[in-house]
């Protein structure tokens, strides 16, 4: 999915919702556990319950890789069921030295056919470049992340900028907001001005709405620009709403609360 499409599905369903398939074989409802698949059955049924209302699925490779080859089976099961509608990213932070970064990118782009990857950025620009040579598919670098540990690294001062700011400057030098994304965390929403006066034009993909408290209101406000740019990514507060076994109904419930607060900033 290229970038115009992108903007077109989140006008036309008025949504800028990122459901993430964060699926945890010991969180998932008791009943599924017979079936021969259990985190396809779960997913499918998030998917079918949510595929409307937002514009993009998230896959958190960790959740899959942690279940061996089954895992991996249950994986590309997935992305073949959400099909070509959707942006399908794989939150897998890849990024090592040149020829093993080829080849991550050849496993999540060609064997494993994600629109997009999630990458770190920290050894530097022969690390990233692999995936940007991939025609349609998008490159998501970690920028300023959501997590207490952010602070080590990420917001430490260079002398004449902070670390994250840094990173954000250099990298988006290495390619085009058509293709090229950075993951910036909702829980540092007072961070998003300064975030979009160095990256005017890129899309963020935005985790912490929901289950860690950020605003989506003052993700939106602060971080939109001309075509949103925005990719809101909420995991747990959706796909485990419910453990029972109207786990499906409830995600929808949560989805469509967002989805309703996103139409209405989007107005």
């Amino acid at each position: 999915m290229n970038r115009a499409q992108l903007i077109e599905q989140i006008r036309t369903k008025r949504s800028f919702l990122c459901v993430g398939l964060d699926t945890d074989r010991s969180k998932i409802p008791a009943h599924l556990l017979a079936d021969p698949d259990p985190l396809f059955a779960f997913n499918k049924a998030i998917i079918d319950a949510t595929r409307d209302l937002c514009v993009s699925y998230k896959i958190n490779t960790a959740f899959y890789e942690a279940e061996g080859l089954n895992g991996w089976i249950s994986m590309q099961k997935t992305l073949e069921y959400i099909g070509a509608g959707h942006l399908v990213i794989a939150d897998a932070k890849r990024g090592d030295i040149g020829n093993t970064s080829e080849q991550y990118a050849k496993a999540f782009f060609e064997t494993l056919p994600f629109d997009a990857i999630t990458v770190a950025p920290y050894m530097g620009s022969d690390s990233v470049q692999p995936f940007l040579k991939w025609k349609n598919k998008w490159t998501i670098v970690l920028g300023l992340t959501s997590n207490a540990g952010a602070a080590d690294f990420e917001l430490q001062s260079t002398g004449s900028e902070l670390l994250y700011e840094r990173v954000l400057n250099t990298v988006a030098s290495w390619g085009s907001s058509d293709h090229m994304m950075f993951v910036i965390g909702a829980t540092r929403a007072e961070a998003f001005t300064r975030v979009r006066q160095i990256i005017p034009d890129h899309f963020l993909l935005v985790p912490g709405v929901g289950a860690q408290g950020g605003s989506l209101s003052e993700v939106f406000q602060h971080g939109q620009n001309n075509d949103v740019g925005l990719l809101v990514n909420v995991s747990r507060a959706i796909i485990y709403a419910s453990g029972g076994s109207d786990f499906a109904e409830k995600a929808r419930a949560v989805a469509q609360e967002y989805q309703a607060e996103m139409a209405g900033l989007l107005q």
